[in-house]
Formats: structure tokens, C-alpha cells, sequence
């Protein structure tokens, strides 16, 4: 008798899978067959991204290359070409390469370069920081103080990795704009930071002892009355 109930219910078990499978089968199929479609595409996405990443690769070096040789105008265009049709990656790092090959034949044109990649949404905040940091280097000897303030002030103010740059140039442009209280006061907020680098730190002080004497002293405390 149990064996006869054993197959009954085998029997049942394999008439409800048979129904399942005539209703959803074909579903089942297509959801494999996705699965499948899906994991080779991803597979040959990944594939093709490597290789446009090493071409990119490949043609960055090559520019830089250039750069190295003394041939900046060749090197410029290289760059902007990778600019244009590189890996994500490579094409911000072509335009800033770009921008700098550009400042040693052309400087306010360098400027301007680092000026549209700092206004460029579409890329990282620390990197349009750093091409505010770029420009305001190119301008620090020549532009105004307010030039270079525009660019670095809100930096300056900030805690993030660019704050000490941006407090070290801010600096020297007050200084060599003649505003030494406001260089001193710059440079004594970047003594303060504790995680300011050496080198910063050692310019700030030289900064901080040429413009002492346009800091009024303190007020002398009053002799004690008998």
C-alpha cells in the first residue's frame, strides 16, 4: 500500500511540474537565455574597454613623450586629439597635460585652459580644485591680487586636500601685491593648521617673518597702580 500511495503522489508531483512547465516554460527559457546574452555582453564590454584604455594609454605616453622631447606644440596636439576621443579617464588627464604644455608657449591660453576645466561640471571637484590651483600659480607674478584670490579663496577656506596650496598661493599674492597685514594674517593661518606640509609651513613662516613689522604690536599691559 505505501508504494502504491509513494507513486500516486509521484505521479501527482510530476503532473503539477508538467503543468508549470507548459505554462511557464518558455519563460524560464528566455530568462536563461538573457542571462546568458547579458553575462557575454558585459564580458565583451569589458574586453573593449580594456583595449580602448591601453590605446588611450598608449597614446598618452607618446604625447607626453613628446612634451619630454622639447616638442611642446606637437605634444599639444597630441593631447587635444586624446582629449577628444580618449577613455574617460585619459581625456581629463589630457586636457590638463594640454593646458600645461600650453602655459610654456602661451600662458594666458594656459590660463584659459585651466579656466574651462575648472568650470567643467562634469569632472571631479578635486580635479577642477586642482586647475584652480593651476591657473592662480600661472597668474600669481603678474595678475592681480583679486585674480587670484577668485580662484583660490573659496579653496583656502575649505578643509580639503587642496587648502594648503591654495593658502600658500593666496600668500605669496598678498605679499607680492604689497598687502603685507593680510599676508601675515594668511600666513599665520596656515601655521595654525597642524596638517600643513613642511615645505608650505617653511614658506608660510619666511612670509610670516618679512611682514612682521606690518602687524601693529600689542598693547602694553599697564603697569600695576601702588
Amino acid at each position: 500500500m505505501t508504494d502504491i500511495f509513494h507513486e500516486i503522489e509521484e505521479d501527482l508531483r510530476r503532473d503539477r511540474f508538467r503543468r508549470l512547465w507548459d505554462r511557464f516554460g518558455i519563460y524560464i527559457i528566455l530568462l536563461c537565455v538573457a542571462i546568458i546574452a547579458a553575462a557575454g555582453a558585459w564580458s565583451g564590454y569589458r574586453y573593449w574597454s580594456l583595449k580602448q584604455a591601453q590605446a588611450s594609454g598608449a597614446r598618452f605616453e607618446t604625447a607626453n613623450q613628446l612634451l619630454a622631447d622639447g616638442k611642446a606644440k606637437e605634444a599639444e596636439a597630441a593631447f587635444d586629439e586624446l582629449a577628444k576621443d580618449g577613455t574617460a579617464g585619459y581625456r581629463v588627464l589630457a586636457r590638463f597635460r594640454a593646458a600645461g604644455a600650453l602655459s610654456t608657449t602661451d600662458r594666458a591660453a594656459g590660463v584659459a585652459a585651466y579656466d574651462a576645466l575648472a568650470a567643467d561640471s562634469s569632472i571631479g571637484g578635486l580635479s577642477r580644485d586642482v586647475a584652480r590651483i593651476r591657473a592662480a600659480l600661472l597668474l600669481v607674478d603678474t595678475a592681480p591680487l583679486a585674480d587670484i584670490a577668485q580662484r583660490v579663496q573659496a579653496i583656502a577656506e575649505g578643509n580639503g586636500a587642496m587648502r594648503h596650496s591654495a593658502r600658500q598661493i593666496l600668500a605669496l599674492a598678498q605679499f607680492k601685491a604689497g598687502d603685507f597685514a593680510a599676508a601675515n594674517k594668511t600666513a599665520q593661518w596656515i601655521l595654525d593648521d597642524p596638517e600643513v606640509p613642511p615645505s608650505v609651513r617653511n614658506q608660510a613662516q619666511l612670509i610670516k617673518t618679512l611682514t612682521a613689522s606690518a602687524v601693529p604690536p600689542s598693547a602694553a599691559p599697564a603697569a600695576p597702580t601702588q
